[in-house]
């Protein structure tokens, strides 16, 4: 059932579906993505919990945030809703920018368990050539009105972004690029080993955005924390494999779904 409840000035809309009297389950999709990228995974637990299959602010139908938010804005937006439907101890699930969150609400709250599917949340080692390529973009953004005036520099601009940006990036508001930057750069490891809650990490071993490495570190990090990879799969693992995505995925909440 599509639903909408307002928060911080931030219409949020979440599919709620499943079992009203079982354990409740917050899902969370990634960047640029909405509640149907990641429906398969709340189909995979609505015949025993309660589903919660949140529309991120920006994205779906929800609204954008009212300023730059970081995560811990979007953490405390999650945390009011928990407490305004009156959940107790949700379950969590997040794909790459929705792990970032569930990280964050993980370790500051008692929660059920925890599943992190390519997730993001350790700030990226970045080459030279992408200082390069970021810095230069912004030195055009401000110098390009001054000697081309508006128009031509807002076209220089968005060539430039064009080339430098990506995809998710050239694709978001000018609110969002401003979020998506603040938020890609925060790098949440030192809140991991507070994280108390059984944790399951899944991923892609050919996944490019977050890599294989980023899931051997936060497993590392996160006290219990189990990882399961495939080879083959990317930053959407759970599409390409999902088969066995959902065997494990009730597997690992097997007590949640008798």
């Amino acid at each position: 059932m599509d639903k909408d409840i307002e928060i911080e000035g931030v219409r949020l809309h979440y599919e709620e579906t499943g079992n009203p009297d079982g354990l409740p389950v917050i899902i969370m999709h990634g960047w640029g993505c909405n509640t149907t990228t990641v429906r398969s995974i709340a189909s995979s637990l609505a015949d025993k919990m309660h589903v919660f299959n949140l529309d991120l602010p920006g994205h779906g139908k929800s609204s954008e945030p009212p300023a730059v938010w970081g995560v811990d804005d979007f953490t405390r937006l999650v945390e009011t809703f928990i407490r305004q439907m009156k959940l107790d101890r949700p379950a969590l699930i997040g794909h790459s920018f929705g792990g970032r969150i569930c990280l964050l609400l993980a370790s500051r709250n008692a929660t059920g368990k925890v599943v992190l599917v390519d997730a993001a949340g350790i700030k990226p080692s970045r080459p030279l050539k992408w200082y390069v390529k970021v810095y230069g973009y912004k030195t055009v953004k401000h110098i390009a009105p001054i000697i081309l005036g508006k128009k031509g520099g807002k076209r220089l601009i968005d060539w430039w972004r064009g080339k430098a940006g990506s995809a998710d990036y050239r694709n978001s508001s000018d609110m969002m690029r401003a979020v998506m930057s603040k938020c890609v750069n925060e790098d949440l490891k030192h809140v991991m080993p507070s994280i108390k809650a059984p944790t399951l990490l899944i991923w892609g071993e050919e996944d490019t955005a977050t890599p294989l490495s980023d899931a051997k570190t936060m497993e590392r990090l996160i006290p219990g924390a189990g990882l399961v990879s495939w080879p083959g799969c990317g930053h959407y693992s759970f599409l390409d494999n999902p088969a066995t995505f959902r065997l494990v995925l009730r597997s690992f909440f097997k007590e949640e779904l008798k």
